[in-house]
């Protein structure tokens, strides 16, 4: 070998040496020697009630691309949340009970100085760790008396939606049923969005949702979190609003509420099959994990109600009850092996963050002492659920706790607790059979047919369809002459699930030991119980204070913010 080809290949491997293990480095800081970090996509209705998607067996409100996402994946058929906004969504960003955070109590009140402890780390500070790009559109409903407890400073990168429970569908100002207070409650990022005013806050927050998607670089993780505002009501005044031309499909229901809530469901659907057919568009559905679900049952009744319906489930929102705590969820990604099936293994909404990390590829390690559970196994290839027990909540209100089979409840009020929803089965109106073809052509069916299938899937059909249809419906079977009262506030009651999953049967007496296990776990719970963190709302939150809008009264930074608006008689005014 000649002395210049000896000298090339020592240069060569010279160059090698130094090479290889920067560039080892390199993947080691970047995290490309990781497998492709899932795009996730978190969609949260706000009060849906279990009736009111079609893939639970009614006609009267067709959601068909909220069905493609559930026949194509997985219907989750126990999966559990918290009897309210604040404390699901307190236990869905924690991965803990909401007695373990203070936030069983009641909601966030727009006037109220309280938040999600500030102790806690959330799952866009996990996500953004493993390189994510965090956002949130729509409702926040964590905290927002000062700066530190609002979206960009809990982990997102973005936030356009508001930061307290509820809006004007149009107007966007949200007048707080304690005070009267009244305020616009509409944000991009940290200002004000005025300019919004005389928009559908739904249809906002969809086309806010695809513009991120289209603007993202498919090569980036993303972690969106759309927190719809549908179909939640309104202020007392309007609690039920929707485009015209929307409720007018429904006029086959007879109910005038039910019929603009039909509408607002309509339009969640629609924005579900937008957020698809963008993912799609975008060349990212192929690596995601798209996650529907609802952060509590529908309030039927009652002063914020909104006309939806928990049937056949007992109770309503903010119970105890079936109705309240067991919600609508579906998932459907390309990873899942085991698709196009309804899934009965026990899962809890606090399951979500160590399960997505996983799913990220991330170490639960990181997460400390939580009470979620990693259920991606579960999940993705039908795996047995490593949750045997749900505390449904230990408050002033009520306790509840379940097993893989048995139900215990105490302390419920007799308010709203009757099996009150609309079974959407009324003869007298005239809607139309439930169309197995339209779910195949929908937006987000359409965009996930076009994926390729996973192992043991057969192509989804009508056939198919129906079946699974029918495998996710719930039925009482129960008869009047089987009913045992259950007087819960008087003392504790207990429900065989398995056999009367619309608590119908007050057992208690026929399974004393059973009973006994139930309120042995609970009172281990009680030990580990975080005083709730609720306070007096504070009169200085008075929108009139602040230029007409709800803010961080609290914060230090406001009084700044306030001396550099323009005059008093033309704030209100901006755009």
């Amino acid at each position: 070998m000649s002395r210049l080809l000896l000298l090339q290949l020592f240069f060569t491997l010279y160059l090698l040496d130094i090479l290889i293990p920067v560039a080892l480095l390199e993947n080691e800081i970047t995290g490309e020697n990781d497998y492709k970090k899932p795009h996730i996509i978190i969609i949260l209705a706000d009060d849906l009630g279990w009736n009111d998607v079609s893939f639970h067996g009614s006609d009267q409100i067709p959601t068909p691309n909220i069905d493609a996402l559930a026949y194509y994946g997985v219907i989750l058929n126990n999966h559990y949340v918290s009897a309210l906004c604040t404390p699901s969504r307190s236990a869905l960003m924690t991965g803990k009970y909401p007695i373990h955070t203070g936030m069983q109590h009641n909601v966030i009140y727009p006037s109220e100085p309280r938040g999600l402890p500030l102790t806690e780390k959330l799952m866009p500070e996990y996500l953004k760790e493993l390189g994510y790009s965090t956002n949130i559109v729509g409702k926040w409903h964590l905290g927002s008396y000062k700066y530190e407890y609002t979206p960009l400073y809990r982990g997102f990168d973005t936030h356009f939606g508001y930061w307290n429970g509820f809006q004007d569908y149009y107007s966007h100002e949200v007048i707080e049923p304690v005070t009267n207070f009244r305020g616009m409650d509409m944000r991009w990022n940290m200002e004000v969005a005025w300019d919004t005013k005389g928009n559908y806050s739904t249809d906002l927050f969809t086309e806010e949702a695809v513009r991120l998607i289209n603007a993202h670089n498919p090569n980036k993780p993303l972690f969106l979190y759309l927190s719809q505002i549908a179909p939640h009501s309104g202020n007392k005044k309007q609690l039920l609003q929707a485009p015209h031309e929307e409720i007018k499909k429904f006029s086959y229901i007879i109910n005038s509420n039910r019929r603009i809530y039909a509408a607002m469901v309509s339009k969640l659907d629609q924005s579900v099959g937008q957020v698809v057919e963008a993912l799609k568009n975008r060349g990212m559905l192929d690596n995601s994990i798209i996650l529907f679900m609802s952060d509590n049952g529908a309030p039927t009744n009652g002063v914020m109600y909104n006309a939806g319906s928990n049937y056949p489930f007992r109770g309503i929102k903010a119970t105890a009850w079936e109705g309240a705590v067991r919600g609508v969820t579906a998932i459907w990604s390309p990873l899942i092996k085991k698709r196009e099936r309804v899934s009965n293994h026990l899962i809890y909404i606090a399951d979500w963050l160590p399960t997505l990390l996983s799913a990220a590829g991330g170490s639960k390690e990181k997460l400390g002492k939580i009470d979620g559970l990693d259920m991606w196994p579960t999940i993705v290839s039908d795996e047995t659920s490593p949750r045997k027990e749900i505390l449904i909540n230990i408050d002033e209100n009520y306790e509840a706790i379940r097993n893989s089979r048995y139900k215990y409840v105490r302390r419920q009020s007799l308010k709203y607790s009757d099996w009150i929803g609309d079974s959407g089965k009324n003869p007298t109106e005239k809607q139309p059979l439930y169309p197995p073809e339209a779910v195949l052509r929908s937006k987000a069916g359409i965009a996930i047919a076009s994926m390729t299938a996973g192992d043991n899937i057969t192509e989804l059909d009508s056939q198919k369809i129906l079946k699974l249809r029918q495998q996710a419906e719930v039925h009482c079977n129960v008869t009047e002459e089987e009913k045992v009262e259950c007087y819960a506030w008087l003392q504790p009651c207990l429900f065989d699930l398995e056999r009367d999953p619309c608590e119908k049967i007050n057992i208690i007496r026929k399974e004393l030991i059973v009973a006994q296990e139930l309120q042995a776990a609970l009172m281990l719970h009680k030990l580990t119980v975080v005083r709730a963190n609720n306070k007096i709302n504070d009169m200085n939150a008075n929108p009139a204070q602040w230029n007409h809008t709800w803010v961080s009264w609290q914060d230090p930074k406001m009084s700044e913010y306030m001396k550099n608006l323009p005059p008093t008689h033309i704030r209100a005014q901006l755009p």
